[in-house]
């Protein structure tokens, strides 16, 4: 079954419904708001096109049911599946965002504290393969060596990689500003990011595949995927303007005639 976007943005934000602060009910009115014979109101949803059962307002704020001018259609089809998805991937960079920062601070507080640090390593390093039974290393470089060579590593490099380690952080910054605001732009740099990044995941994941290697390579090739099918990128499928072809297909009160229900119908959900 498809899932409809647009119950989702119910559900999270209520049904988007108009005339329901109006004194009286016109025929013009049925596309939106209809009222039976026993005084009984239809509020047709902008959104998902349900209907809602709802008493006329005890105080009315307005005379009539506003027209198309005054109705703010909410994002429905098409362009609300691409808000949903984009920001989800927004999402998605921001946990990278956050992971980075911390990664670029805990190599920040290890260049500034290694040497204080550097006997307690060693005495912890010396219990735990002590209480293993002897080196951890799992037949590479022992676990006491490779601390010893994390030690041993140059101030400028570590700084080198925390400055390298912020940056990619803002970078993952704007890339979920601009997809969460549904930009061009960032779609563009998202999918030139993401590409760049499928090089070094397949590289470790040559070298010894983890589910988490294999989970973070797979979300990446979706991401990819998205943005240059359903996103039309760089063209293809008609690019640019033909996504804007189908946004505006599925965006504003053209929208709502198309999918509204035939006059002499009414359908309650």
């Amino acid at each position: 079954m498809r899932l409809r976007y647009e119950l989702l943005g119910c559900a999270l934000h209520g049904h988007a419904l108009v005339g329901t602060d109006a004194a009286t009910v016109r025929a013009q009115d049925a596309l939106l708001v209809r009222q039976d014979a026993d005084g009984l109101r239809w509020y047709r949803c902008l959104r998902c096109d349900a209907w809602e059962p709802g008493a006329p307002p005890a105080a009315p704020a307005r005379d009539t049911v506003p027209g198309p001018d005054g109705i703010e259609v909410p994002l429905r089809g098409r362009p609300l599946r691409d808000r949903f998805v984009l920001r989800l991937i927004a999402l998605d960079r921001a946990l990278h965002v956050v992971g980075l920062t911390l990664l670029a601070t805990a190599v920040l507080l290890f260049a500034a504290y290694r040497e204080a640090w550097g006997p307690t390593a060693g005495r912890i390093v010396g219990v735990l393969q002590g209480a293993l039974g002897g080196p951890v290393g799992h037949g590479g470089p022992t676990l006491l060596v490779e601390v010893e060579r994390a030690f041993a590593v140059p101030d400028r490099t570590l700084h080198w990689l925390a400055a390298a380690l912020l940056a990619y952080a803002v970078l993952e910054t704007v890339e979920a500003v601009g997809l969460w605001y549904a930009r061009r732009w960032a779609e563009y740099l998202t999918f030139v990011a993401t590409m760049v990044l499928l090089v070094p995941e397949v590289w470790e994941l040559s070298h010894g595949p983890t589910p988490t290697k294999i989970v973070a390579l797979v979300v990446n090739l979706a991401v990819v995927a998205y943005l240059l099918v359903a996103k039309r990128l760089f063209g293809l499928r008609g690019g640019g303007r033909a996504e804007e072809a189908e946004r505006a297909h599925d965006t504003g009160w053209a929208a709502v005639e198309r999918t509204g229900p035939g006059a002499d119908r009414l359908t309650a959900g």
